[in-house]
């Protein structure tokens, strides 16, 4: 695997003063040639103006946060990180490379959770290249590279957990989405790294039910949510019934028996659970023939 080697080029301005004291001088011998007819001195000016106009595709700029990747005769040299003006061997190809933070946002892709439901799923991938050898050589292309990988691993993500989670303490792509997020990014910084490439971040930017199953998922989730809350308030009438029977007993109010206490849990219930506000009815009788 072709891993990044720094280069040291050599600086640029150094270089530029060079090429114009060369330049200079050779445009006064060219002058005194043309001023004393010497044809000799004429002739040398030529192969040194040919050896100024060869250094000049040398000369090369790196800007901030930008890298150039040196390649001579198909081989691979090194890399200038460095930012300013520097020169190298006119015969090297140079190929800039960005190494800026950069992000995308991967299609909206239809998969099958862990319990086989169809959903949408996309997911914001932040990203830098580290290692440009890697990035320039061992993909063919790499910004193409990690938007196939990512929506890759994206894939693989949401067919590993379910979309709702149907017991306590499941991991769930809705419930959970900070422990989602780091598995992504664990999964798509092993997919690219071969690339030279690091994820930063990622994130879930759009979860849903595929539109042939999302209203009987929202119905489900809806009967999940009453469910829930029914449950929450049984537990609660059951143990204000249970409490007001255990005072009227021990402040001696009233002696229940079996079929009292029926009638008083029963009517407690009723007006505990029930959605609407109940109407009270004064009892003038008795309850017994």
């Amino acid at each position: 695997m072709t891993r990044e080697i720094h280069f040291r080029a050599s600086p640029g301005l150094g270089m530029v003063f060079l090429v114009l004291g060369v330049g200079l001088a050779s445009a006064y011998g060219l002058y005194q040639g043309a001023s004393s007819q010497n044809t000799t001195l004429l002739l040398l000016v030529v192969p040194v103006w040919l050896l100024i106009l060869f250094t000049l595709p040398g000369f090369f700029v790196v800007n901030p946060n930008d890298a150039k990747v040196l390649t001579l005769l198909g081989k691979y040299v090194g890399t200038v990180k460095a930012p300013g003006l520097w020169w190298a061997n006119p015969f090297m190809v140079k190929k800039r490379i960005s190494l800026k933070i950069r992000n995308f946002e991967t299609t909206k892709l239809k998969v099958n959770d862990s319990h086989s439901n169809p959903i949408e799923i996309a997911a914001i991938v932040v990203w830098k290249v580290v290692d440009t050898a890697a990035a320039m050589f061992e993909v063919d292309d790499y910004e193409n590279y990690v938007k196939v990988q990512s929506e890759s691993a994206v894939r693989s993500l949401a067919s590993a957990y379910p979309y709702d989670a149907h017991k306590e303490g499941d991991v769930a792509l809705s419930t959970n989405p900070t422990e989602v997020s780091k598995d992504l990014q664990i999964h798509v910084d092993e997919r690219l790294s071969k690339a030279g490439v690091e994820v930063l971040d990622t994130r879930i930017s759009h979860l849903a039910y595929s539109p042939e199953i999302a209203f009987a998922m929202l119905q489900r989730q809806q009967a999940s949510a009453i469910i829930a809350a029914r449950t929450k308030i049984v537990e609660g009438a059951v143990s204000m019934v249970e409490m007001a029977i255990q005072q009227l007993s021990q402040r001696n109010i009233i002696d229940l028996d079996a079929e009292r206490k029926a009638t008083m849990v029963s009517n407690l219930l009723v007006v505990l659970c029930s959605e609407r506000a109940t109407q009270p009815v004064v009892n003038t009788g008795t309850l017994y023939q």
